[in-house]
């Protein structure tokens, strides 16, 4: 495996250098009620290389006018990069009807989208053809934000706004998503998120009745909303949990959780961009020396879990 290229080490503004790409397709109607004509539309995700946040803009269909007008909301909200980073047409050859679609709006455009995008002192760069793995930071995000997103939508059809709606809400869902600790102060239960760097604090959100028991045809659509977003949620933080948790084998110990190591803590019941975390204040051995439960430090009091119940931050540690 090559080293990260050299943009995703260089310390910048947000979005300074950005990755982008497409998701979709998704459908939507063009007014509430029945007689609605539906289209599809797609996702414009955007993503950080250096901060890992996300932004996403909702287009209505592939072509280089629509992807410049989502290009300028982009800029005029998170500022214009430097350098952006895309796929290259090649890279979509495939069975899939809609890849083939993206493959060729690439190649058709990729000239234009050039020249547009050189006109605002933007740097735009292909990867290399037949090479999708050379996008893999855009591709997380594609699959963070698609693949939930689709089950959760399930046969529903929503309108411009109410999707747009929820497409910003599942964009501050990934955003709040820990990366690091803040400090190495034992009390301190706070970790670094994308949104830290985006609006110097968390991303948060109003509370909201747990819709998730109550029937589609019983819900408004307001409601509707917010029963999707939750259910995205749900979803989202189990995987994203798990991939923390990944051990590829279990016969070797690399090395056991630290006292004062910050920690996820597994719970189903915490409401959108709501994280538990706590600090580890007492790891207990088992009959074997090795430790497999541990007490929590948390801003409710300490409590016990076993391992499986906790996540380490993936931080840049010889003993994770």
């Amino acid at each position: 495996m090559g080293q990260l290229p050299k943009e995703r080490l260089i310390p910048g503004p947000p979005f300074d250098k950005t990755g982008v790409d497409y998701a979709g397709p998704f459908t939507i109607k063009d007014k509430k009620g029945r007689g609605a004509k539906h289209s599809k539309c797609y996702i414009c995700l955007f993503v950080c290389f250096a901060t890992k946040a996300v932004h996403l803009e909702l287009v209505t269909e592939l072509s280089k006018d629509a992807f410049i007008l989502a290009l300028k909301r982009f800029v005029s909200r998170r500022g214009r990069p430097t350098q952006i980073f895309s796929d290259n047409g090649t890279n979509f050859v495939s069975a899939a009807s809609e890849l083939k679609l993206l493959g060729k709006f690439l190649a058709k455009h990729e000239r234009s989208i050039t020249e547009s995008a050189s006109l605002e002192n933007i740097d735009w760069k292909f990867i290399p053809p037949h090479s999708p793995h050379f996008g893999g930071l855009w591709e997380a995000g594609v699959k963070s934000s698609k693949h939930h997103l689709r089950r959760v939508l399930g046969k529903t059809s929503l309108t411009f706004e109410e999707l747009y709606t929820l497409i910003v809400q599942v964009e501050a869902v990934l955003n709040s998503r820990p990366l690091f600790p803040m400090s190495n102060d034992p009390n301190d239960l706070h970790p670094i998120t994308p949104a830290h760097f985006l609006i110097s604090r968390p991303c948060t959100t109003l509370p909201e009745p747990d819709l998730r028991e109550v029937p589609v045809n019983r819900l408004s659509r307001f409601q509707l909303i917010s029963k999707l977003r939750r259910d995205f949620w749900v979803r989202w933080q189990k995987e994203y949990l798990s991939e923390l948790q990944q051990r590829t084998r279990w016969k070797k110990n690399c090395g056991s959780l630290r006292c004062g190591s910050l920690v996820l803590i597994k719970d189903d019941n915490l409401p959108p961009q709501k994280w538990k975390l706590g600090r580890i204040v007492t790891l207990h051995p088992g009959s074997d020396n090795i430790a497999r439960v541990a007490t929590i430090r948390t801003s409710g009091g300490d409590v016990k879990r076993s391992f499986s119940k906790i996540c380490p931050l993936p931080i840049s540690d010889s003993h994770y």
